[in-house]
C-alpha cells in the first residue's frame, strides 16, 4: 500500500509524511526531493532555467514512477501535482493508493508560508502578507477541486502533529 498526502505548500505534507512513515515502519518519499536528486537541481533552480511546462512534466514521469512503485511507502506530493494533466486520475484510479488531503484555511498556511517564502518560487515575489493571503485564496479556489478528490480530507487546523497522524492512521483502519 502507498500513502499520498496531498495539499497545498506548507501545509505538512513532509512533516507528517516523515512521522507517519516511522509510525508505520515503511520508507518515506518526497516527490521534490525525488525530482531535485533526479535533475541535480534544485526546484527552484529548475523552475528557473527550464520553466514550468519542463518541470510539470518532470512531476508527471515521477509520479508515474511514484505510482508503479512495489514497496509500501508515505509519498509527499508536491502542491501542485494533482492538479495538473489528469494525474488526480492517475492517483485515484491506482489499487493500491489511499490519499489524503491535508487541509488547512488560508489564515494558517499564510503565516507558515510567509517566513519560509524566500525558498518557495512559486511565492518568493510576493513582499507581504496581504499579497500573499490573496495568492493562496486564488490558489486554493483553483485547487480545491483536485485536492478535495482525495480519498480522506483531513482538517489540520488547530491540531497537532500526533493528532494529524492517528486519525490518517485510524482512516487507514
Amino acid at each position: 500500500m502507498k500513502i499520498f498526502l496531498l495539499g497545498y505548500m506548507g501545509s505538512g505534507k513532509s512533516f507528517i509524511g516523515k512521522q507517519l512513515s516511522e509510525k508505520m515502519n515503511i520508507d518515506f518519499v518526497d516527490m521534490d526531493h525525488q525530482i531535485e536528486e533526479n535533475e541535480g537541481k534544485t526546484i527552484s533552480e529548475i523552475f528557473q532555467s527550464r520553466g514550468e511546462v519542463y518541470f510539470r512534466k518532470l512531476e508527471r514521469r515521477t509520479l508515474e514512477n511514484l505510482i508503479q512503485r512495489e514497496e509500501a511507502a508515505v509519498i509527499s506530493l508536491g502542491g501542485g501535482t494533482p492538479c495538473y494533466g489528469d494525474n488526480m486520475d492517475l492517483i485515484r484510479n491506482a489499487s493500491d493508493i489511499t490519499s489524503f488531503y491535508l487541509k488547512l484555511n488560508i489564515e494558517n498556511l499564510t503565516e507558515r508560508l510567509f517566513s519560509e517564502k524566500d525558498s518557495r518560487p512559486m511565492i518568493s515575489h510576493l513582499e507581504d502578507k496581504e499579497k500573499l493571503e490573496e495568492f493562496i485564496r486564488k490558489h486554493l479556489f483553483e485547487r480545491g477541486f483536485y485536492y478535495n478528490q482525495s480519498d480522506h480530507v483531513i482538517n489540520c487546523d488547530d491540531r497537532s502533529a500526533e493528532e494529524i497522524i492517528e486519525q490518517i492512521y485510524e482512516k487507514l483502519g
